[in-house]
Order: C-alpha cells, then structure tokens, then sequence
C-alpha cells in the first residue's frame, strides 16, 4: 500500500504529474491538494482503471491536513511558473512562502513521508523544506529530496540526439543543482559517449543548453508558461524510483538535491549542506550518496564555478525561515 500526495495538484505541472502518478499500479492511493479545482481533477482522474484511489482537497476544512493523511511520498511543484525574463530566483519570494506553509503542513500531518521538492528555486526552496522540518522536530535528510530530474532527463534527450541513440539507454549524470551555471552535467561520464567529432565550442554549447534549457521552452511557449509536461514527466519518474524503492527494489541510483553530512561533505568534497549527486535510494530514502567519480577539467571548472551561488541560494533559504519566523 502507497499513498502519493501532490501539492498543486490543478496546476500546470501538477495535473500531468497527477495523471502519471494514478498510471503507476504501484500506488494505490492519490491524494490531491491546491486552492482551486482540485475535486474535479479527482474526479477526472477517478474514472482511469488503475489501482490508485483518488481524493482532492480545497483549503477549507483542514484539507491540508485531510490530504496528508497518511502520505507515503508527497510531491510538491506548487507554486508560479516562470514568465519571459523572469529567473528561477525571481521565484523566490512568491514561492518560499507558498512552500513554507506546505512544509509546515507536511510536519504536522506526515513527518515520516517522503518529501519530493519541485517547486522553484529549488537550491533554496529544499533548505526551506529543512528548515521548518528541524523547527518541528521531523527532519530526516534521507527522506527530502530536491527534484534535478528534469535537468538529467534533458542531459539524456539531447546526448541522444547527437549519437543518435534512443533516449531511453542513454544515462548522463547531472550533479550541483537546479539552476543555470549550478546544473552540471558529467557528459564525460554518459553511457553514450559523444562523437569524436565533437569540439569545444560544440560541448560548450550542450551544456549551456542543459544548464538554460527551460529557458528554451519559456521562449517557446511565447509568455504563456514554462516547461511543464517535461517537468511531470521527470517528477513522476524520480517519484517511481522512490516507490520502487519503499517497496524493497536495490539498486535504484538516481541524481537529486539532497541533505549532506560530514561524510558525505567527505565523499564529494563538497562543503555545502546541500548539493545534487548522485544518490542510491533505499527503502528508508537515501541509502547512500556516491562519489562524484572522475571529472575532466572542464567539468571539475564547472563544479567550482556552480559551488558559490549553490551556497548564496541555500543561506537564502534558511534566512528566509529565520526571518519569517521572527515576524510571527
């Protein structure tokens, strides 16, 4: 039995996330949370012939509460997209409180869930996850995780255009963070290595590409949104992974933006709270955070350049908690 929760469920993001999620046979319950709308995409979503029973909540009425009750994995890409010129930090200040009191929810309603963050900035809205999590006494790191997804399954969409792969086989792991120059991409160590053709201004445009490729799709979407179906899809794949695992599958490695100790500070060499790597997931959460493994200079470049503005999103974080806290 597996209860997945999706925290703005009516929205862009969140109704595509939801629909993938009641496709997995493998969870059996789907709760569903937003300010508006959200008893009618229950009730779309009820009539698919798939194992997961359905509920949506409103606000009123302690829906908050009523939708948490009882989470296995709670995904949250709640919160504004992103407009024409605006950067994922532009987010910040509508989305750190929208985040804030989802978290505060979480803790009080779910503290042992799975907490899966997709709402932007996510190198600072995960420390804010932490951050109200240790105020109430529930923060377990193994069990937060920031959603990279997007960036790794972009990293692999576009390698296997370029060697003409299925995108399927190909594996690029993608470390740091979810944003611009933090986004860095281990093609050197892709399953599917690049042509031998390939020259630096060729690379350096495949990175700049993964690193701003939501970008690409703002500028598409012409003003009118920002990359959401790709967005579900990568949500609801890390999501699977997490199910896979609660339900006893070894073996599952995937990047995501996660909680590091001194050991794992160690292991990456790394000294940041949080940092994306690559994470073998276990039916507790995080069972181990591996190595980055071996870099080129270009990459081992890209690192040192993602590690200071990786370090002013996560303090941006925890200073807003602080802040807000002291307003109460």
């Amino acid at each position: 039995m597996v209860k997945a929760v999706v925290l703005g469920a009516a929205g862009g993001i969140g109704q595509p996330l939801a629909l993938l999620l009641k496709a997995n046979p493998a969870i059996t319950a789907l709760g569903l949370y937003d300010i508006v709308n959200t008893p009618g995409v229950a009730a779309d979503l009820s009539h698919i012939a798939t194992p997961a029973k359905v509920e949506g909540y409103l606000p009123p009425d302690d829906g908050l509460a009523k939708t948490l009750k009882g989470a296995d994995v709670v995904v949250i890409p709640a919160g504004v997209p992103r407009k024409p010129g605006m950067t994922r930090d532009d987010l910040f200040k509508i989305n750190a409180g929208i985040v804030r009191d989802l978290a505060t929810g979480i803790a009080k309603n779910s503290p042992k869930a799975f907490v899966l963050v997709i709402s932007n900035p996510v190198n600072s809205t995960v420390p804010i996850v932490a951050e109200v999590f240790k105020k109430h006494g529930v923060f377990d790191p193994k069990r937060l995780f920031g959603v990279t997804t997007l960036d790794v399954v972009r990293a692999s969409t576009f390698v296997g255009e370029l060697t003409k792969s299925d995108p399927t086989s190909v594996v690029v792991p993608v470390v740091g963070g979810h944003s611009g120059v933090t986004i860095v991409p281990l093609l050197s160590q892709s399953s599917h290595p690049l042509p031998s053709s390939f020259s630096a201004t060729d690379l350096d445009a495949l990175i700049n590409r993964i690193q701003f490729g939501g970008d690409e799709v703002v500028k598409a979407k012409d003003g009118a949104g920002s990359a959401t179906l790709s967005m579900a899809y990568a949500g609801a794949e890390f999501a699977n992974k997490v199910v896979r695992a609660i339900k006893g599958e070894k073996g599952i490695v995937a990047p995501t933006f996660v909680h590091l100790d001194g050991a794992a500070k160690k292991t990456l060499g790394v000294e940041l709270d949080f940092f994306s790597a690559k994470v073998e997931l276990g039916s507790e959460g995080v069972k181990t955070i591996l190595p980055l493994g071996e870099l080129t200079d270009k990459e081992k470049g890209l690192v040192a350049a993602a590690l200071p503005e990786l370090q002013t999103s996560i303090e941006k974080g925890e200073k807003f908690i602080t802040e807000s806290t002291q307003k109460l």
